[in-house]
């Protein structure tokens, strides 16, 4: 059975990326939004970031239409090319929970935090305040913003300095101009997701995604 099931994963993954090989970015936007709808999306967000990425994307109770989900994927590339020119900002794109091309930028513990700290160093101040202005642009961008630590220390200190960390740049994006409303999940998950290829320095890291809130969806299906 487990062959079965193995060989039924591989055979759909090769079509779709046969399918998409020749694809730009706006297309593979149409192809997210349209027909496989949400499945497609958890195959493709299960790959991108092992399936350890948190699960983001508005609860719209349907499937999202290629059109819309071409206007919102050239959104996201938009959004990912701007953010890739923050300093210290590392940009990728991934998918939401509805199918649809959302971006994840991580701040490293080199422009964050140091070692068992959630305080914002200046250099990082300046990177988020240039992110917040991204932010601002669109309201209808939801964000999620989820801190982790590295392996050193017990499970519930590691906990409780993560949660710092994902509330002091979220309490500093808002700082900046950024709408309280636009976020809607911010948490710490410890070293749950640690990351055994990258040193820990590395794993000392606040990630932020930008994603399509049900606003957003609503205003790509009547063409905005």
């Amino acid at each position: 059975m487990k062959k079965v099931k193995f060989m039924a994963i591989f055979m759909s993954l090769a079509l779709i990326f046969s399918g998409c090989a020749s694809m730009n970015k706006t297309g593979k936007g149409t192809a997210i939004g349209g027909g496989g709808g949400a499945a497609l999306g958890a195959i493709i967000g299960g790959l991108v970031g092992k399936g350890k990425g948190a699960a983001i994307g508005a609860a719209i109770g349907g499937a999202v239409g290629a059109g819309t989900g071409a206007l919102i994927g050239r959104k996201m590339d938009k959004k990912a090319a701007e953010a890739a020119k923050i300093k210290g900002a590392q940009v990728e794109q991934v998918t939401d929970n509805n199918g649809l091309k959302a971006v994840k930028v991580t701040f490293s513990s080199g422009i964050l935090f140091p070692f068992n700290s959630a305080a914002l160093s200046n250099n990082s101040r300046t990177s988020l305040a240039e992110f917040a202005n991204l932010l601002r642009s669109d309201n209808t961008i939801d964000i999620a913003v989820i801190g982790h630590t590295d392996k050193v220390g017990s499970y519930d200190a590691n906990q409780k300095i993560s949660n710092e960390r994902a509330f002091a740049v979220q309490d500093y994006l808002q700082r900046c101009g950024v709408s309280s409303n636009q976020f809607k999940e911010v948490k710490g998950v410890g070293f749950a997701e640690y990351n055994e290829s990258e040193t820990p320095e590395q794993n000392r890291r606040v990630e932020v995604y930008m994603y399509a809130s049900e606003q957003m969806i609503k205003n790509a299906e009547s063409g905005k």
